[in-house]
């Protein structure tokens, strides 16, 4: 795929006014951005479920897509505290994060819920993001099949559609540098074969998280078709420069496809 993906999740770092007046000053860099217009590059952002909707309309008019950091893998009915797949998709939510390291080893969510949600997330007409990633620093050769298997359990039983999968290495989520371009590539690769492979997937994106900011995605090239970023975002003159670097791998994709 030649369309080239940015991804920014907020998690709660900011509270709801400093959120808003981050949306605006993205907003309005990402409607003179040609490649964002265009979509040679996807933008998507997850807030909080409260910032959902400001950040809907900040970004009102542009492609930019707005999701959910987590959503309920139950219908609708007696789930005190949770949202619905349908719900976000009903205020103009396109996506919904699923399975981040965090919410796995702080809120101990276990493989069948990721696999629920992920589930009722497609059947809602949501793109999943599934956050995959080795606990352990390890060789690549053997992160990569651990990866394998966390993607295949959270598409277990899911209705086709495409996803993006989001390779997080545990182990490098809020650490100062990313993951080695060559575990990179290796653990990316085994998932690209794992989604491209399966007929109902068309469409899918891999990205890469984990401390990833400016200068990555311009190393990885075509390894993977975008970057998920965290903190490193909430600058945005560096979100910018990787939307800007994501421009120049989308355009040589254009060139040699």
């Amino acid at each position: 795929m030649s369309q080239v993906t940015v991804g920014v999740s907020l998690k709660t770092y900011f509270g709801h006014e400093r959120a808003t007046a981050w949306f605006d000053e993205v907003a309005a860099r990402v409607r003179a951005h040609d490649a964002i217009t265009t979509g040679t590059v996807s933008l998507f952002i997850t807030p909080t479920y409260l910032q959902i909707l400001p950040a809907l309309a900040a970004f009102a008019g542009t492609p930019v897509r707005i999701g959910g950091q987590d959503v309920s893998g139950e219908p609708a009915g007696a789930f005190t505290g949770e949202v619905t797949a349908t719900e976000l998709a009903e205020i103009g939510a396109t996506i919904a994060e699923i399975g981040h390291a965090e919410r796995r080893r702080l809120f101990g969510e276990s493989a069948h819920e990721t696999a629920a949600k992920t589930r009722a997330a497609l059947t809602a007409g949501l793109t999943p993001l599934l956050c995959i990633g080795e606990t352990d620093h390890q060789d690549p050769a053997d992160a990569a099949p651990v990866a394998v298997a966390q993607l295949r359990s959270a598409l277990d039983g899911a209705p086709a559609g495409a996803v993006i999968v989001a390779y997080e290495p545990v182990w490098a989520i809020g650490a100062p540098e990313p993951a080695g371009h060559d575990h990179i590539r290796t653990v990316t690769a085994a998932l690209r074969d794992a989604i491209d492979t399966d007929p109902a997937r068309t469409g899918s994106a891999i990205i890469y998280g984990g401390a990833a900011g400016p200068g990555l995605l311009t190393a990885l090239g075509d390894t993977v078709d975008g970057v998920f970023l965290g903190r490193f975002a909430h600058d945005p003159d560096a979100l910018v420069t990787v939307l800007d670097e994501a421009t120049t791998l989308a355009t040589r994709r254009m060139v040699t496809t």
